[in-house]
């Protein structure tokens, strides 16, 4: 059966738009039709949509203000329409932190929001010290010093597992 799902994303460094496209290319070979827009230029109608899926990448522990402000401006309707969300992450990179359920950063998301998605997956992002500004590469380097991550600044690791995309767009699909 085709759906129209709508791929609202907020990324910084490029990653969970490399993922939504990743999802895009296999829902699109799976027959589905899809608009993929980045939360700063959404204004459509969301019932439009039979699926609606929400994908936010993390900076400073935190998902973009914007995501959050959206989800809690249009909860109704997101609550009438199938939807996911997937947040992409460096801490995601630790098997016992890739989970929705064992990331602290979904956790946490999931506790100051009242708003249940009908399915939630987590991805782990890129490092790449080479793109970040001076003091975003000095703030993640400490965090990655403390949580015992490379700190080289020559660094760039893509920690994405694509099998885990795909076996997400498969879920998507199901909806």
């Amino acid at each position: 059966m085709k759906s129209k799902i709508g791929i609202i994303y907020s990324t910084v460094d490029g990653q969970t738009l490399k993922i939504c496209n990743k999802l895009k290319e296999v829902l699109q070979q799976n027959n589905q039709e899809i608009d993929l827009i980045s939360i700063d230029d959404f204004n459509e109608d969301i019932t439009k949509y039979d699926k609606l899926v929400i994908g936010a990448s993390i900076r400073y522990g935190v998902h973009n203000d914007k995501v959050i402000e959206f989800i809690k401006t249009n909860k109704n309707k997101l609550d009438s329409i199938k939807t996911a969300f997937f947040s992409v992450n460096l801490v995601a990179r630790k098997p016992e932190k890739n989970t929705p359920e064992t990331n602290p950063y979904v956790v946490k998301f999931f506790k100051t929001i009242d708003w249940k998605p009908t399915i939630v997956e987590v991805f782990a992002g890129k490092l790449d010290y080479k793109k970040y500004p001076f003091f975003d590469r000095k703030m993640i380097q400490l965090i990655m010093w403390m949580t015992k991550g490379p700190t080289n600044s020559d660094a760039e690791i893509e920690y994405t597992n694509w099998e885990k995309v795909n076996e997400f767009a498969q879920e998507l699909i199901k909806l």
